[in-house]
Order: C-alpha cells, then structure tokens, then sequence
C-alpha cells in the first residue's frame, strides 16, 4: 500500500490491516484500532472478526460496536446464525447498542443461550432497549414482549442470568407505564426474586429488593 493511501483512505487502512494480520496480536492491535475509528464501514469487519476464536480482538470489536450504536445493528443482524462464537458476541453488543432492532435476538438468546455469560448479557439488553423515543403503542408492545421474557427467565438454573434478570426488570419497568397491568407483573417478577427460596442466594435477593425500593420510590 502507498503511503498516500493511509492519509487518504484511513478506514480502507484500518480494514486492510485487520483483513490482513497474520497473528493474534496483529489482529488485537489492528482490531482496536478499527474499533477506535467511529466510521460506520468498520462495522462489517468487525462484525467479522467476533468470528475469528480471538477472545482479546472479540472485546475490542464488541466494544467497537456499541461505540458505533445503531449503525452496526443491521450488520449484526446479518451474521451467520450458525456460527455460535460469533453470535454469542453478537448478544453482547446489541445488548450495549439498546436498539430496539436487536430485540428477536436477545430474546431468542434469554430463552435458549447455553451461556450463562450471554443469557445475561440477553437480560440485561431487554432491560436497557432504547423504548423511550417510540410512539406509545410500540413502546408498549415491545415492552410486553421484553417482560415476558425476563419473567420467564426469573427461573434461569444460573443466578448469575437471574441477577440480571433483576437489573432487567428495573430498567424496563418505568417504560411499562405504572401502574399498569404490565408494571404490576414486573414487580411480581422481582418479589419473586426477592424471596429466600433454595437455590436463590442472597445477592440476587438483595438486588431484586434494591430494585423493588427504587420503582417504589419513582
């Protein structure tokens, strides 16, 4: 590459040298800064390389994406459902993204993710979607199917998914409209984890009842 290509075209750089990198560090160094860019044509690649079994470059690149926000969710989307490396990394960001597009995706992965780390990741993204801009039907309707969601995964084997499930509820519970229906059933939800129960620790029982007395309370 001329070095009047690097001035010129950074992005077309910062790609290259990820497309290009031939070693696990290479790809780290190449990856972060390709993430530090801001450009919306980094997203594809590195919607790539959360592919690539590179643990270090994955973060950067997830990092990359949320920093991005709503222009690397269609690429998200568009990545192969097969491939379960990528798509567990692929939670993590829409969940940091809160783009409402990501929805069917944290959902499906709430429900059926073997990964405690990404069912998770899942809850806490239903929890954090980004429902305030949205006509109030929608806001509604996608509210209700975010909180069917955590509801059901009040009963996640892992407590780890059920702590989350907890800061879930509490994010998504103001945009349910109190003391609606739907409102009532999030509190039910974290009553429930609130409660000494075999299996529920006492960390997951203090953070439902944290949320219980901020709702409450606003």
């Amino acid at each position: 590459m001329e070095p009047e290509n690097l001035s010129t075209h950074p992005i077309s750089a910062l790609i290259e040298a990820v497309q290009q990198a031939i070693s696990s560090e290479a790809l780290l160094m190449a990856t972060r800064q390709l993430a530090c860019c801001g450009e919306a044509a980094a997203a594809p690649v590195l919607v790539e390389v959360l592919g690539f079994n590179n643990p270090g470059a994955a973060v950067a690149a997830v990092d990359g994406l949320i920093a991005l926000g709503p222009a690397a969710v269609e690429a998200l989307l568009e990545l192969d459902p097969e491939n379960y490396g990528a798509r567990a990394w692929a939670v993590r960001a829409l969940a940091g993204i809160g783009d409402v597009r990501g929805l069917d995706v944290l959902i499906d992965a709430l429900g059926s993710d073997v990964a405690a780390s990404v069912r998770r990741a899942a809850a806490k993204g239903l929890g954090s979607l980004k429902l305030a801009p949205l006509p109030a039907p929608l806001r509604q309707a996608i509210g209700a199917r975010c909180l069917a969601a955590l509801e059901a995964a009040t009963g996640d084997g892992e407590w780890v998914v059920r702590y989350a499930v907890a800061v879930g509820l509490e994010s998504l519970a103001p945009h349910l409209d109190p003391p609606s229906q739907h409102w009532q059933r999030a509190e039910a939800s974290l009553v429930r984890l609130s409660q000494a129960a075999e299996g529920n620790p006492r960390v997951v029982q203090l953070r439902a009842s944290l949320a219980l007395s901020r709702l409450r309370r606003s």
